[in-house]
């Protein structure tokens, strides 16, 4: 009995994290390395993502959101179904994104840095 409650559990899990889990991912967890949390109340979240030459983040979303450029430099960002889409970033811009769920690398030859709030509901 125990074996099938175990087996049982453990197919449950997998159900639960390729069900759309990774479509709820968040940034600052799944690409800690990169992201980092700079200030979040209950209207707006304020990330940091710096990105040097090379680095690829991990799957995860964002809500509506403002980006402020502080440093360009050129991604290529991945959807989940396959798409790519390459985007240069200039210095100063800012920018406005719907919500999305991607993976970025920097293909570029910079270090970027993005300020990132998401919006809250």
């Amino acid at each position: 009995m125990k074996s099938s409650h175990r087996a049982a559990t453990l197919a449950l899990v997998a159900l639960l994290g390729f069900s759309g889990g990774a479509a709820a991912q968040d940034p600052a967890v799944v690409n800690a390395k990169t992201v980092k949390v700079k200030l979040e109340n209950d209207r707006v979240r304020v990330l940091e993502a710096t990105l040097k030459s090379g680095d690829k983040e991990q799957l995860h979303s964002h809500p509506a959101s403002i980006i402020y450029v502080v440093s360009g430099g050129t991604t290529r960002n991945h959807a989940p179904d396959g798409t790519t889409k390459e985007t240069a970033y200039v210095a100063g811009e800012t920018i406005y994104r719907d919500p999305l769920t991607h993976w970025a690398e920097n293909i570029g030859n910079t270090t970027i840095h993005l300020m990132v709030v998401e919006l809250k509901k």
